[in-house]
């Protein structure tokens, strides 16, 4: 018996979120077992079809951090994707500052050694402060693939998003790539 590889699919609140649902379907048809995990802001987006998404992915969706020892409610990851990932995020991430369920996993992530990739959403005036460019810099060393500027999410001016042009594909390309790249170490 051969089970799907698992994909955390993690969310912040940008509005690419609203495609999440189109999304997750788009992973499932390339093989994924997908859970999907958002930041509280990003749940609240999605409050009213938090149910359906649960449906949708087989697995309940998370926001919080479960209970001291609470069940583990989902497989164990094999790839996290982090998109869209906000200014926000990136740089809580970057931090450590883990007080949002997301942010803390993927920074674990890091030091369990599971494939990670994100690609932020964020506009051309965020990306002017300081912050962001060393947040982006310290997770690609740390080994995460992180799909900005040439080749990945490159930001719009403020006010000129264009949540459709979100390359949702790029992202999920980049997630079964280092899958296979995983795949291959092993061996």
């Amino acid at each position: 018996m051969t089970t799907s590889p698992t994909l955390y699919l993690f969310c912040s609140a940008a509005p690419p979120l609203f495609d999440v649902a189109q999304t997750i379907e788009a992973a499932q048809a390339d093989g994924w077992d997908v859970c999907l995990g958002l930041t509280p802001t990003a749940a609240r987006w999605l409050e009213e079809s938090l149910d359906g998404l649960a449906v949708l992915t087989g697995h309940p969706v998370r926001f919080e951090y479960k209970r001291p020892g609470g069940p583990d409610v989902w497989p164990k990851a094999d790839v996290i994707l982090f998109a869209p990932a906000t200014f926000n995020s990136v740089n809580a991430w970057a931090l450590g500052l883990t007080n949002a369920f997301v942010v803390g996993v993927v920074a674990e992530a890091i030091g369990k050694k599971i494939p990670t990739v994100t690609m932020p959403c964020v506009n051309a005036a965020y990306v002017q402060h300081p912050a962001f460019g060393r947040s982006v810099q310290t997770l690609r060393e740390a080994g995460v693939t992180v799909l900005y500027g040439e080749g990945g999410f490159v930001p719009n001016q403020p006010g000129q998003g264009r949540p459709e042009g979100y390359p949702w594909r790029l992202a999920l390309d980049a997630a079964g790539a280092v899958r296979r790249q995983q795949e291959g170490s092993e061996r």
